[in-house]
C-alpha cells in the first residue's frame, strides 16, 4: 500500500485561475511534493489586480465565526510564508503597522469599546493627541480623525508578492499553461479538464481558484453556488503643493473606508471602491477622494498618474470565502472579494489537509 507521501508526490493537480489563492495553494501543494499544473488564460487580468495588500487580521472585529479562524490561521502562517519566500526575494516583508480612522464619533465609539474589550498590546486608540493624527489631521486640513492602530497588522505589496511566488514556481517547474478552461469532468478516476482549443489536460484533482468563472466549470443542478462580481478601483495620484510631504503620513491608513497608501512626498495611492459591476463607473478620482467632508485643496488639485481595477468575487447567500470539497477530487476555492492576500496562506492550509484525506 502506498504511504501518503508516495501518493502526494504521484498526484497530478491541475489549479484552475492564476491569482494569489491559485498561486498560494501551487505553492503549499508543492512543497508537499505534487505535480502541479496552473492553467489561466491571461493571468495578469485576473481579481487580484484589485488587491492593495492589506492585511487586515488582529484589528478585524468580529472574533468568531469561519471568517475568525482563517484570519487568525492566516495571521500566524504568513510570517512563516514571508520567512520562506524571502529566499526568492529577499525584500519581500509586511509593512507595520496598520491604522484605521474614522470621522464618525459613534464608530469610533466602536473602535474604543473592540480594544478596551480585547485587551491586546498590540492594538491601541490613537486620540486626537497622537503624533499619527497630528501629521494626518494636518496633511487633510481636518480636525476630527481618530481611530486605532494595529502593530501586528499591515501590508504586503501584491504585486512584489507575486512576482515572489512566480519565481517560486518557476524554481519548482510547475507548469503553467496559458489556456482558458471550458469543460471539466471526471473519467475514470481521472479528471479532464477541456480547453477552448478542445485539448484535454488529465489529473487527479482539479481545484478552481478562478473567481467568477469557477461556478461555470461545477453542475449548478447538484451544487448551487453563486457568486456576484464585485469591482474593485484604485488610483496613484501626484500632488503639486510643496507645503505637503506625504512621508509624513503613516504607511498604510484607512480613513472611512477608503485605503491610503503613500509611496513618495508627492505620490499616494487610494483604493479601492465597490462596484457590483464587471466594467468601472465613470468619475473614479471622486469617488475615490470622497472620504471627508471636504477634501484637502492638494487632493482637489491632484492628478492621477496611474489607475486599475480588478474584478473580485462575492458569494451570494453564504459567508465569503467559498471552501468547498465535492469529495471526488474536486476543490473549489473562491470568492474571496477583498481577503485574497489575507487568507492565502489558511485557505492554501485547508486545500492540503483536502487532498491528504483524498489519499489516506
Amino acid at each position: 500500500m502506498k504511504s501518503l507521501k508516495e501518493n502526494f508526490q504521484k498526484a497530478d493537480i491541475v489549479i484552475i485561475g492564476s491569482g494569489i489563492i491559485g498561486k498560494f495553494n501551487a505553492l503549499e501543494l508543492s512543497e508537499l511534493g505534487s505535480k502541479v499544473t496552473i492553467i489561466d488564460p491571461a493571468q495578469h487580468q485576473n481579481s487580484s489586480n484589485a488587491a492593495l495588500g492589506l492585511l487586515m487580521g488582529n484589528m478585524y472585529q468580529k472574533r468568531k465565526g469561519r471568517s475568525w479562524d482563517l484570519r487568525k490561521q492566516s495571521i500566524e502562517l504568513w510570517p512563516q510564508w514571508i520567512t520562506f519566500l524571502q529566499k526568492f526575494n529577499y525584500e519581500l516583508n509586511i509593512e507595520k503597522p496598520l491604522i484605521q480612522l474614522t470621522t464618525d464619533e459613534e464608530k469610533f465609539k466602536k473602535l474604543e469599546k473592540f480594544v478596551f474589550e480585547n485587551n491586546d498590546q498590540n492594538l491601541r486608540i490613537l486620540e486626537k493627541d497622537s503624533i499619527f493624527i497630528k501629521n494626518i489631521n494636518k496633511a487633510f486640513q481636518a480636525k476630527n480623525i481618530k481611530g486605532m492602530i494595529s502593530f501586528e497588522d499591515g501590508r504586503i505589496n501584491p504585486f512584489s508578492l507575486l512576482q515572489t511566488l512566480d519565481k517560486y514556481l518557476k524554481h519548482k517547474k510547475v507548469n503553467y499553461l496559458r489556456e482558458e478552461i471550458i469543460k471539466i469532468r471526471k473519467s475514470n478516476n481521472q479528471w479532464i479538464s477541456t480547453t477552448k482549443n478542445n485539448e484535454n489536460i488529465k489529473s487527479d484533482l482539479v481545484i478552481l481558484c478562478n473567481s467568477l468563472k469557477a461556478i461555470d466549470l461545477i453542475d449548478s443542478r447538484s451544487h448551487n453556488i453563486k457568486l456576484k462580481p464585485v469591482l474593485g478601483q484604485a488610483m496613484e495620484i501626484e500632488i503639486n503643493d510643496a507645503e505637503v510631504d506625504l512621508l509624513s503620513l503613516p504607511k498604510q491608513f484607512n480613513i472611512n473606508g477608503k485605503n491610503i497608501i503613500p509611496k513618495s512626498k508627492s505620490k499616494l495611492i487610494i483604493g479601492s471602491t465597490d462596484e457590483y459591476s464587471t466594467q468601472p463607473e465613470e468619475n473614479t478620482f471622486g469617488k475615490l477622494t470622497n472620504f471627508l467632508d471636504k477634501r484637502p485643496n492638494w487632493l482637489t488639485k491632484g492628478k492621477i498618474s496611474k489607475k486599475w481595477y480588478g474584478i473580485r468575487s462575492r458569494p451570494e447567500g453564504e459567508p465569503s470565502p467559498i471552501m468547498k470539497n465535492f469529495g471526488d477530487g474536486l476543490i473549489i476555492c473562491t470568492g474571496f472579494y477583498k481577503n485574497g492576500i489575507l487568507l492565502a496562506p489558511a485557505c492554501s492550509k485547508w486545500v492540503a489537509n483536502e487532498i491528504k484525506n483524498f489519499f489516506s
